[in-house]
């Protein structure tokens, strides 16, 4: 009964033994005796117990490797990469990734090494963070030719980080952040030249504003006084009369105008019976007396004008 017992648990272990399952996306290797047999994928598998043996299991799934490559530049810049390396086994080819290549992390990371230390030195530092592109796919194309052979494909090949010395990064910062410096300088300036331009059109337009306005002030003025003048001489006031009498009363109207406002500076003039005539006297005296200059000067270059053209006569003749 004992022995019994004992075979029947033999017999269910070695059954037991003979069947494993295989997860989704997983290989496993068989071995008969010490040598390759089969590649069982994914769901429940049967082997020969003590025969048969599973020396490994590989995963099918794409798998990301990460490699940090110091080198330097055209420069002379030294610039640390960041480059990731996704990569999976070729399904038909599980015996060679599985037995011809003992470490592909190691493989790979040689290649990436080899690769980015031939391209890298090749450009300078702004080229480097131009061209990465074209780095990661001369790696790419280095890797496919080298790894397809072991069974492995590469996915993608990635740039991911571009590391320059930290004094490099601070004096790139600071070009950067003079250029912008440079650049807001700029627009500044013209920005300042713009207000400068619109004020000085405002102020020019104000001035001619300005001029018409006292322009058409004193055309007023001037009609109003002669109406003024026309009224006083119908009621037998001659025309000096009438003028002393004008500039008295605007005399007194600029008195009344001052005293309403505070802080006003006022000029008094003479203020005798006689004083608007003497000041409108002076006035024509003085308007007399640059008519007849004027005139002067006029017939002074009129005599010249003749005895140049004398000259010139006798000098032609």
């Amino acid at each position: 009964m004992t022995i019994s017992i004992i075979l029947l648990f033999l017999a269910l272990f070695t059954v037991l033994a003979g069947i494993f399952t295989v997860r989704q996306q997983t290989a496993v290797i068989i071995e008969r005796w010490g040598r390759f047999h089969s590649v069982r994928q994914a769901g429940l598998q049967l082997k020969i117990p003590y025969i048969d043996r599973a020396v490994g299991r590989v995963s099918l799934k794409v798998q990301q490797l990460d490699v940090m490559v110091e080198t330097k530049t055209k420069d002379n810049v030294f610039v640390k990469l960041k480059v990731s390396v996704q990569f999976r086994i070729i399904e038909n080819a599980i015996y060679d990734a599985f037995y011809r290549l003992q470490n592909p992390t190691e493989q790979i990371t040689a290649y990436v090494f080899d690769t980015v230390r031939a391209e890298v030195p090749k450009m300078k530092l702004d080229d480097v963070f131009e061209r990465k592109d074209d780095i990661a796919v001369a790696i790419r194309r280095e890797l496919e030719e080298a790894m397809n052979e072991y069974g492995y494909k590469i996915v993608k090949a990635l740039v991911t980080d571009i590391d320059p010395d930290h004094v490099v990064k601070n004096a790139m910062n600071r070009i950067n952040a003079a250029e912008r410096e440079k650049l807001a300088a700029e627009y500044e300036g013209e920005a300042d030249r713009i207000r400068i331009v619109a004020r000085a059109r405002a102020e020019a337009e104000s001035k001619r504003l300005q001029g018409q306005g006292i322009a058409d002030q004193r055309r007023e003025i001037a009609k109003g006084l002669e109406e003024s003048v026309g009224v006083l001489n119908s009621v037998g006031i001659n025309s000096q009369e009438a003028s002393a009498l004008i500039v008295v009363t605007q005399h007194y109207d600029t008195l009344q105008q001052m005293g309403q406002h505070t802080n006003s500076n006022l000029i008094l003039l003479p203020n005798a019976p006689t004083a608007a005539s003497d000041m409108l006297n002076q006035m024509l005296t003085s308007f007399a007396a640059t008519q007849q200059l004027a005139e002067s000067t006029k017939n002074s270059k009129a005599l010249e004008l003749k005895a140049a053209e004398k000259v010139r006569l006798e000098k032609g003749q």
